[in-house]
C-alpha cells in the first residue's frame, strides 16, 4: 500500500515511505482524496456538482486576498472569493521535501512558524483555506517564495519513550493577519517539482452560534509514525512503540496532511457548501479553553476523533450538558485517554499515550490522567455515556443495513426497512451495547450485521437527546466522512453509497445548526434486543 492512509482500511500496520515504484499509484490516490488532476479526469464529472464530492479541486486563483480576517466568518462572503487550484501533481518521497509548523491552530493574527527540509536548492509556500469557492474547494490566501532550501538535521529519538522529534532551523514565518477562520492546507513546491502539504487550523474568535468544525490533531498525531515510531509501533512492532509522541516533525502519510484530506476535508467542504455558520477549532484548544464551546450551536467530530485528554472529554461533556449538539461522524471517538505536555517550541506539543495503565509512572498514584483506554481502569470511564455508542471491533468491512427508515436523519433517503448501503460499515465499527453506561432516549437507526476476528456482532447508526435537548449522533463507522466524496475505495463506493450519505449528513448538519435538537426531535428509546444483552468489547485495537 502507498503511505497515504486509505480512510477505510485498517490502520494498525507500519507506513511505508513513498518509493518511485509506488509513487505513481499514490499520485492517483491523493488525486482523488485531494480531488486534483493529474492528467485525467473521474469519469468527467466536476467538482463542482451538487452532492458535495470532490474535494480540493479547481483552477488556478488570481492571487492572494487581502481581505482583513473578521472575527466572526462570514462563511457565504468567504466563499463567493475566487477558488483556486490547490492540487498535488507530484508527491515527495524518501524525504525530498516535508515540513512542520510551530502551532497546530492560529487565531488571525498569530505568527506561525514553518520548519520545511528540501533536496532542492528551493522551494515555495502557498497557503490555500478549504471550503467551497463556487464549486472549487479550497482558495489561495498568500504564498511566499523562492525561499532557500536545505536537507535539515536528523531526527532526534528519546530512548526513555521512542519519542521523535526534530530541532530544525526555521524556513519562513507567517503573518496570518488577512487569513479568515478555517481549515488550511500550506503547500510545499520544491525546485525539483516535489510537493507535500502541511495542515493548520486558523480557529475562530467566538463558537457562539456556531457549528464547530473539530479537527482531531491528537489522532492524527498518535498515528504520525515519522522517525519510525508512533503511538502503535516502533520498528520492531507494538513492545517498542512510542509512549510519548511529539509535533515538532512531519507527518508521515503520503500527502503530508494526516487524516485531513480523507477525513476531515469533505464534510468541512460540504458544510460551508451549506452556508452553514461554521467556527474551526482543534482538539488541542478543546483541551486548554474549557470555555471554547460556550454557546455554540454544535459540534462535529469527524472521521476519527479517537484520542482525548480528560480536559477535552470533559469540555466535551460540559457542552452538550448545555445543549450544544454533537456528531460523532467516524468510529472509535473518545477511546483513548491521553495527556499534553510542552516542549521547546510551546505548549502542548507533547502527547503521552501508554495504553497500557501498568506502564504509565502515574499509574502508581492512581491519576485520573493514567492514559489507558477510556473503558479500562484506572477511573475507568467507557466512551459510550458521550457518545451513545461503543468501540467494539475492527477491521471489518460489511453493509449498512436500515433498521429504522422513518427517522427524521432518513428523510429524502428513499430507503425502507432492511435496506443495504453497499460496504458503509468499517473498518472500525461502534454498537450501542448496554452491558456499558448508555444514555437512555437513545435510538438505533441501522443494526448492521459483521463478523470480526471470527466473533459475529453488529454495527450501530445512533442518535439520543440529552436532558439538555442536545441531540448526539454516531454514525457507527468509520467509512462516513470519506463516502461524502465517494473516497472510500473499494467496497464503499458510488452514487447509493454518496448519496445517502450526503443526504444524512445535510440533514443532521442543518438540523444541529439551528440549536438543542432534541425540542424537535427527543429521542425515544429503541434498542434491539441483542443490544440490549450487551456482549462486551470484543477485539480493541491495541
Amino acid at each position: 500500500m502507498p503511505a497515504h492512509r486509505n480512510p477505510c482500511r485498517s490502520r494498525r500496520g507500519p507506513a511505508t515511505w513513498l518509493t518511485p515504484v509506488t509513487v505513481a499509484i499514490a499520485l492517483v490516490l491523493a488525486a482523488v482524496l485531494v480531488g486534483c488532476s493529474v492528467g485525467t479526469t473521474r469519469g468527467g464529472t466536476d467538482a463542482a456538482d451538487h452532492d458535495g464530492r470532490g474535494a480540493l479541486a479547481g483552477a488556478a486563483s488570481p492571487g492572494a486576498s487581502t481581505d482583513p480576517a473578521s472575527a466572526e466568518l462570514d462563511v457565504r462572503a468567504e466563499n463567493a472569493k475566487p477558488g483556486g487550484d490547490c492540487g498535488l501533481a507530484r508527491l515527495g518521497y524518501n524525504h525530498a521535501v516535508e515540513g512542520w509548523l510551530d502551532r497546530t491552530s492560529v487565531r488571525s493574527g498569530d505568527n506561525v512558524r514553518l520548519f520545511a527540509s528540501t533536496t532542492a536548492a528551493t522551494l515555495k509556500a502557498s497557503v490555500f483555506r478549504i471550503g467551497w469557492y463556487g464549486g472549487r474547494t479550497c482558495r489561495l490566501v498568500t504564498a511566499v517564495g523562492p525561499l532557500p532550501g536545505r536537507v535539515q538535521a536528523p531526527a532526534a529519538h528519546d530512548p526513555k519513550a521512542n519519542t521523535i522529534s526534530t530541532s530544525w532551523t526555521p524556513t519562513t514565518t507567517f503573518d496570518t493577519r488577512s487569513w479568515p477562520p478555517g481549515a488550511y492546507l500550506i503547500r510545499l513546491d520544491d525546485a525539483d517539482g516535489f510537493q507535500t502539504y502541511i495542515p493548520l487550523t486558523v480557529r475562530s474568535l467566538t463558537t457562539s452560534g456556531r457549528v464547530v468544525m473539530l479537527a482531531a490533531v491528537t489522532t492524527w498525531q498518535a498515528y504520525n509514525a515519522w522517525g519510525g515510531y508512533s503511538l502503535y509501533h516502533g520498528p520492531k512492532g507494538f513492545d517498542d512503540r512510542a509512549r510519548v509522541v511529539s509535533f515538532d516533525r512531519p507527518y508521515d502519510y503520503g500527502d503530508g496532511a494526516a487524516d485531513f484530506t480523507g477525513n476531515e476535508a469533505p464534510v468541512i467542504i460540504l458544510a460551508e457548501k451549506l452556508g452553514l455558520p461554521v467556527a474551526y477549532a482543534t482538539d488541542i484548544d478543546l483541551h486548554a479553553d474549557p470555555q471554547l464551546l460556550d454557546g455554540a450551536r454544535a459540534v462535529v467530530s469527524m472521521g476519527h476523533d479517537e484520542y482525548y485528554s480528560p480536559a477535552m472529554r470533559e469540555a466535551l461533556t460540559r457542552a452538550r450538558d448545555q445543549g450544544v449538539n454533537l456528531a460523532f461522524l467516524g468510529a472509535n471517538a473518545v477511546f483513548r485517554r491521553i495527556r499534553l505536555g510542552p516542549t521547546a517550541f510551546g505548549p502542548d506539543r507533547l502527547e503521552t499515550g501508554y495504553k497500557v495503565a501498568a506502564e504509565d509512572p502515574l499509574n502508581a498514584v492512581g491519576d485520573v490522567s493514567v492514559t489507558a483506554n477510556w473503558p479500562a481502569p484506572p477511573k475507568a470511564s467507557p466512551e459510550s455515556s458521550l457518545t451513545g455508542g461503543m468501540y467494539q471491533c475492527n477491521p471489518v468491512h460489511a453493509d449498512l443495513v436500515v433498521r429504522d427508515p422513518g427517522h427524521w436523519l432518513f428523510a429524502g433517503t428513499g430507503v425502507t426497512t432492511g435496506s443495504r448501503i453497499p460496504g458503509m460499515i468499517g473498518s472500525e465499527y461502534d454498537r450501542v451495547d448496554l452491558a456499558y453506561p448508555t444514555p437512555p432516549r437513545i435510538e438505533v437507526l441501522s443494526h448492521s450485521p459483521v463478523v470480526c476476528r471470527g466473533r459475529p456482532d453488529h454495527s450501530d447508526v445512533s442518535y439520543y437527546t440529552a436532558d439538555s435537548d442536545a441531540g448526539v449522533f454516531d454514525s457507527g463507522t468509520s467509512a462516513w466522512v470519506c463516502a461524502v466524496t465517494d473516497v472510500c475505495g473499494p467496497g464503499a463506493t458510488g452514487p447509493v453509497v454518496q448519496n445517502f450519505v450526503t443526504t444524512v449528513t445535510t440533514t443532521l448538519l442543518t438540523t444541529f445548526a439551528q440549536g438543542p435538537a432534541g425540542r424537535r426531535h427527543p429521542g425515544v428509546r429503541s434498542v434491539p434486543d441483542d443490544d440490549a444483552r450487551g456482549g462486551g468489547n470484543p477485539g480493541a485495537e491495541r
